[in-house]
Order: structure tokens, then sequence, then C-alpha cells
């Protein structure tokens, strides 16, 4: 074998065209056989006439299952082998989820735009039933003024005439004297008569006494008793289970002082303001103002003085001053360490970490701290940046009592929010730092009273009882001299 290609070779090599082109190579195969390989260009031909060959057909059949691959992976067919089925059930399961996403928002945003329109409905006959309402107020006639009826002949006849006078006694009484007359003359003439007829005209009279003892309901002294509730209106629905209602002392145009304000508090985003002309607006349910808050609120410890609604920013201890006026933001501070969010809440629960309130003396908070361990702290508050001005720390904890209420700078806590017949149970006097217990009687009507604070405005608790608004008569006793 390697003489006839030395043979060969040596034939070749003596032509002298292929002196410089013939090549020879040795090597083993990939069995281990020794091969020998000579390579020599062709003479005559500048290229193969044959195209191809084994490799390039496989390489061509390669590339047409990789354009099937290829078009089975865009049509998402589920025969793809190995990674490419993988791919394809990743790239679907995504597809899929992001479906169903887009479908849930969809079918989110249809539901609160349903409730947006029933809302709306609701309104709506509202304002149709004030129309109405007003119309019928305005054709409504006047009553008319009854006339004065003369005095009887028969008690005229029963008085006597004073001596020397031409004048009867009943006619100086029933006779109103001119600017310029002095009106003593005419009161001496009355009181110097006992006779029969005068004290006909004077048992006609129904005296009111003044109150007695240590009782002065238009002064600061402590609180004596409270009252029955009274309803004023049930709510209309669910939101309405627990709730806020309020009323400005110190109302500021454009709202009059007589405007009460009322929140649902139930649900995730309570921002939502009710305004009410009057009480019997209020009762009738007939709003004429809606606000919609800036900021959820959260829980039952809103309130309203001089034309802002204090109240605290859901899920913080920020407290936020909106102006109502031009319903905006006015002011916004946190509460220094106050606990929020079911910190340490009144024992109904409901986040009723932080209690704003308004009294004689001003804006007050009530809340309590992790250096307090859970004591009520009472912090008196500036109405315009909400800072604090004075804190006093007491010994009864928070989640003891079911609400509390300040009046004339006294703390009072009352014992249950769910028993009917229940006690305002502590008092806390900011002016002498001092507590006491107590045992004044109270109701809850309705078995849950999530909301109890005092309106200066009326001098009267207001109360938010399972879906009721109610409020309380209070009697207080005479303020102590210093």
């Amino acid at each position: 074998m390697f003489a006839l290609l030395s043979f060969c070779l040596c034939g070749l090599l003596m032509r002298g065209e292929a002196q410089d082109r013939a090549t020879l190579w040795r090597g083993n195969d990939r069995g281990g056989r020794c091969h020998y390989t000579f390579t020599v260009p062709s003479p005559v031909e500048s290229s193969c006439p044959q195209i191809g060959g084994p490799e390039v057909e496989g390489l061509k059949a390669r590339l047409n299952l990789l354009e099937v691959l290829v078009s089975q992976l865009s049509a998402g067919d589920s025969r793809l082998p190995g990674v490419q089925q993988g791919s394809g059930a990743r790239v679907q399961s995504e597809l899929q989820e992001a479906l169903n996403r887009a479908v849930g928002e969809r079918n989110l945003l249809q539901s609160e735009k349903e409730h947006l329109e029933r809302e709306l409905n609701g309104l709506q006959l509202r304002m149709e039933e004030m129309r109405r309402e007003t119309e019928r107020l305005r054709n409504k006639p006047c009553p008319q003024q009854t006339p004065m009826v003369p005095p009887s002949p028969t008690l005229q006849d029963r008085v006597s005439k004073r001596p020397g006078s031409g004048l009867n006694p009943m006619s100086r009484l029933m006779t109103r004297p001119s600017r310029q007359e002095d009106s003593s003359n005419l009161r001496d003439s009355a009181w110097q008569y006992g006779a029969p007829g005068f004290q006909e005209l004077k048992a006609a009279v129904t005296e009111v006494p003044a109150p007695g003892g240590n009782e002065d309901n238009t002064g600061c002294g402590e609180l004596l008793s409270v009252g029955e509730p009274v309803t004023h209106r049930k709510a209309d629905n669910i939101a309405g289970k627990y709730g806020i209602w309020m009323q400005d002392p110190e109302a500021v145009s454009p709202y009059g002082p007589n405007m009460l304000w009322r929140i649902d508090a139930i649900g995730a985003e309570v921002k939502q303001m009710f305004g009410y002309e009057d009480l019997e607006q209020l009762s009738k349910g007939f709003p004429s103002k809606v606000l919609l808050l800036p900021e959820l609120l959260e829980s039952t410890g809103a309130t309203v003085y001089r034309g802002s609604l204090y109240y605290q920013r859901r899920n913080s201890r920020t407290l936020i001053r909106y102006d109502l006026a031009s319903e905006s933001v006015a002011a916004r501070r946190e509460l220094p360490h106050a606990g929020f969010h079911g910190q340490f809440p009144y024992s109904w629960g409901g986040y009723t970490d932080i209690d704003l309130s308004v009294d004689e003396n001003g804006l007050w908070a009530v809340y309590s701290t992790n250096k307090a361990k859970g004591a009520i702290v009472i912090s008196q508050l500036d109405p315009e940046s909400l800072g604090v001005k004075k804190s006093w720390e007491t010994n009864i904890r928070k989640n003891s009592v079911a609400n509390s209420f300040i009046i004339c700078g006294k703390l009072y806590t009352v014992a249950s929010y769910a028993s009917r017949e229940t006690t305002i149970n502590y008092m806390y006097d900011t002016k002498t730092s001092q507590g006491k217990n107590l045992a004044i009687p109270f109701k809850n009507k309705y078995g849950y009273n999530s909301m109890i604070d005092y309106s200066l405005a009326q001098r009267k608790l207001f109360g938010w009882d399972n879906f009721h608004i109610v409020s309380y008569d209070v009697r207080l006793g005479r303020q102590q001299a210093n």
C-alpha cells in the first residue's frame, strides 16, 4: 500500500504544474487506525461540478427542523419537546395571570362604579325630597295672628276704682305707656291694689324657681347627673354602625351656628363628611353639604372647632386640621409618642387610640403612650398649630373604660359601651391634677355606644349608639370658688 502511494506521488511530483501544490497527511482515526491522505488540486477544473454533499444536506435538514420548532413555539403548540415546551407553558401562565388581574381590576372598578351610582341616586332622591319640602313650605300660608281679646267686663267690674281717680285700675294695667311717660307710675298703680281682681291676675302667673343648692347649669361645676338619651336619627346602612356627629361652638362663615356635621366611621376608606343646616334636617337625613376629606380618617375621635375639622389620619399618630371654608388642610402635626391603630384604644376597640374634643377651655386630645404604659394621657392642644401646650397623666388605663369626654377641663370616663345601664366611673380634674371615682348613672339605650363627646354648642353629650344618633342633657354643680 505504501509502495503504491509512493509511486503515485513520485509520478505526480515529476509533473511541473503539480510540484508545489500536492500535500500528504498522515494520522490516526477515532478508532486508532493509521490513515494516509493525499490531496492534489484538479489541474483542469476550477470548481467541483457537484454542490453540497452529506454535510450540507444534514445542515439543511437541521435548519428545517429548527424552523418547524420556531413556528410551533409561536403558535403555542403543546407538543413542543424539552425546553421549548416549558418556555411556552411559562409564557402562557404569565399571560393568564395578567388576564386574571385585569379581569379582577375591571370587576372591582365596576362594583365601585355601581356603589357610587347608588349613592348618587340616593342623594338625588334626597335633593328631590328637599325641593318638594321647600315648595310646600313656600306655598304654605303664614298663620294669622290672633287678635287680643279685650278683658271681660265682669272682671273689670270686680276691680274697685282708686279713690279720687277717674281711671279704672284694669285699664291702667292694659294700657301701654308712651316712651315719654314714666313707667314707674304704671307699675306703682298696679302693685297698690290688693282687691280680689288683682289676686286673680296674680294667680295666672307661673313662677319658675331658680336652681338651688350647688347646681349651676350655666357654669363649670362638677357633673352631677346625665339625662335619658334622646334619639334623633338612625343610620341608613351598615356604614353608620359607628360614627361621629358634632357641632362647632364657634362656627365660622359660610356655615352658621346651627350647622351639624356627620361622619360614618365604618369602612377602610372613611373620607365623606355630611353637613346639615340644623337638627331637624339631620333628623330627616337631608344634607346641605358633602365634603370629601383629603386624608383618610381613623375611628370616632374627630371634632369641629372655629371653622375647622380636627381628626386623626388613618394608621398614624398624625393630627390634621381641615379648614371647612377653603376645603383644604390648614395644619398637620404628629402627636408625640401617641399610640395609634389599636395600640391603646378604648375597651370597645375601633382604633380609638386618639380622641379629640372641645370644651370651655379649648381643644383636647385623650390618648396613651408607651411611657404611660396604657394609662390615659390628657393634652391641651393649640388649635392653630396642633402643638401640645400642656399634658397630664392619669392613673386609669385607657382600655379599661369604654369612652371619655371633657367638660370644663374635667375628664369623665364611661365604664361600659354595651351595658344598657352603666356608670360614669371616674373624673380627673386638670386644674387640680387630681382624680376620683364616681358612680353617675348612664344609659346605652341601643347597646353599643361607640362615640360620646361633650357638645359645647348645646352643652349636652352627643352619642352614637349602634346606628343611632343620640344626645343627653347634663346637670352640673356650682363651680367652687378659688
